[in-house]
């Protein structure tokens, strides 16, 4: 799995932050970036996958080598759980499969808003915070604003940076897109939040990254 230090080069790492930088020059806007290896390590799908694939292999032995004993099955299948969750948690991409869509945008969102205000986006002077969150895992772009942007702007257009980066992503461009979506980003925020005179850099420009 893509680790959240390593998914853009150190030159990528530059330019990205010399952006965030460019964007916020005119504008009393702060915008934050962070990549995380994911967003929740899903237990459940690795007890799932464990119950499903243990069950599975028990009953094909005990009905051809133990005439479909239950008292062979019971024990057998209790016994193989151990491995097969082991094996889920060893290969992570195997967890999609009993991971439903729902509960992925839910674990991405509720990482997004924790690292929102671990990262202190919320207490800008003029409650102009703006987060581009990115986790690996779920491939997964989610854009979180704080209050003073969503009187003007509204999330719809954070949600189409949003798409524009993960396309970025897709298409393995992800450094160009998300520094044109910051740019892009950088022009709306200006028109809405002009620079103050005195404003100060109130958020690092540097790429955040978390497990």
């Amino acid at each position: 799995m893509m680790k959240a230090e390593r998914f853009f080069s150190d030159d990528e790492k530059r330019r990205i932050a010399e952006t965030v930088r460019q964007a916020e020059s005119g504008t009393d806007g702060e915008i934050a970036v962070m990549v995380v290896d994911r967003s929740d390590p899903y237990r459940e799908a690795e007890v799932l996958g464990g119950a499903i694939f243990g069950s599975m292999l028990a009953f094909v032995l005990t009905f051809f080598f133990f005439e479909a004993s239950l008292y062979i099955y019971v024990p057998l299948s209790f016994l193989f759980f151990f491995p097969f969750r082991y094996l889920g948690r060893k290969y992570p991409y195997l967890k999609p499969i009993f991971i439903g869509p729902g509960r992925v945008e839910e674990a991405v969102q509720r990482r997004a808003f924790t690292a929102f205000y671990e990262k202190g986006l919320h207490r800008t002077r003029f409650q102009t915070g703006v987060l581009i969150f990115i986790s690996l895992f779920e491939h997964k772009v989610w854009i979180l604003a704080d209050k003073g942007i969503h009187e003007k702007i509204k999330q719809e257009t954070l949600d189409r940076f949003a798409g524009e980066i993960s396309r970025g992503i897709r298409e393995g461009r992800a450094a160009a897109a998300l520094s044109q979506a910051i740019e892009e980003l950088g022009k709306v925020l200006a028109e809405h939040f002009p620079l103050s005179p005195g404003d100060v850099n109130e958020l690092p420009d540097e790429i955040l990254t978390g497990k």
